[in-house]
């Protein structure tokens, strides 16, 4: 049975496809990318149909990450083929909780950065769209660091499916 991820931001041109491709290169390295399906959605439109921002594609490969991205919308309907949906910031969080149909796949909601435990009370991934490539170094440097506690927290669920 796969287990799926959908990582969420805005308008799935910055936060989410990075966290998306980060996350499934750990789960390549972790030899689960026939068990975990990841992917990524926006909370808008806006994007739809465009690639990743060019700032994000720079980013990520520079730092040895490929993958390509087409920015789509996340739909309430979805909630019942996922495992688990990754919020970028509480924003996000709150937006996918109310468009969940039921009270379940609220639960399945998380922020990011809640996997990370160096970062504390601050768990929001900030937006790095106005800003220069530093906030997308940034952002990166966020993701990566949360994706160790999810990859293990994927595991122990994934392991938990297959007993």
């Amino acid at each position: 049975m796969t287990y799926r991820v959908c990582f969420v931001c805005t308008g799935n041109i910055c936060r989410s496809p990075m966290a998306e491709i980060v996350f499934r290169a750990r789960v390549a390295e972790a030899g689960l990318d026939e068990l975990v399906e990841v992917d990524s959605a926006g909370t808008g439109g806006w994007h739809e149909g465009d690639g990743a921002d060019p700032r994000t594609v720079a980013v990520l490969e520079d730092n040895g990450y490929d993958g390509g991205h087409t920015a789509r919308q996340f739909r309430s309907s979805w909630f019942s083929r996922l495992d688990l949906v990754i919020a970028l910031d509480s924003g996000h969080l709150g937006a996918l909780r109310r468009l969940a149909p039921t009270e379940e796949d609220a639960e399945k909601v998380r922020l990011l950065r809640s996997y990370d435990p160096a970062a504390g009370d601050d768990l929001d991934v900030p937006d790095p769209y106005y800003g220069g490539m530093d906030g997308f170094e940034e952002c990166l440097e966020m993701v990566e660091a949360a994706s160790v506690g999810l990859l293990a927290a994927v595991r122990e669920d994934v392991e938990g499916q297959a007993a």
